[in-house]
């Protein structure tokens, strides 16, 4: 099961001189992937218990689009184990013009991720069968 949110960093999302937007950030978005992650495989949004793994490779700027993808790549009786991709697919381009824009012929890879959230038994209102 997989899940995916795109969308635009903002000036408010730079937290750094040069528009630079904090890594913290993309976690935050693994962290909502994983609740939808969540609630599609279990009706329940569940805990992040633990991130075990985070390499960033590119920075971020205010401006640039971020496509983060998710996915559950194993299950125990409450526990489940993910792994997460940002990658940049737009880029803004100021030496043109201020509306300037370009997407990218290959998303450049920022940062990627795994980690495991947990589901209490008593909160997982799917049955194992049905997924």
């Amino acid at each position: 099961m997989k899940a995916l949110i795109r969308l635009r960093m903002s000036t408010q999302d730079a937290h750094y001189a040069g528009n630079l937007v904090d890594g913290a950030r993309i976690l935050q978005l693994f962290g909502d992937i994983a609740t939808e992650l969540l609630i599609r495989n279990d009706g329940d949004e569940g805990l992040f218990k633990a991130l075990d793994m985070v390499e960033y490779f590119a920075p971020v700027y205010a401006g640039d689009f971020i496509e983060a993808v998710g996915e559950i790549v194993s299950s125990g009786n409450s526990s489940r184990k993910m792994i997460f991709e940002a990658r940049k697919v737009i880029v803004p381009r100021p030496d043109i013009n201020e509306t300037a824009c370009d997407l990218l012929d290959e998303p450049i890879i920022v940062c990627k991720a795994s980690g495991t959230c947990v589901v209490p038994k008593d909160k997982q209102r799917k049955v194992r069968s049905e997924k």
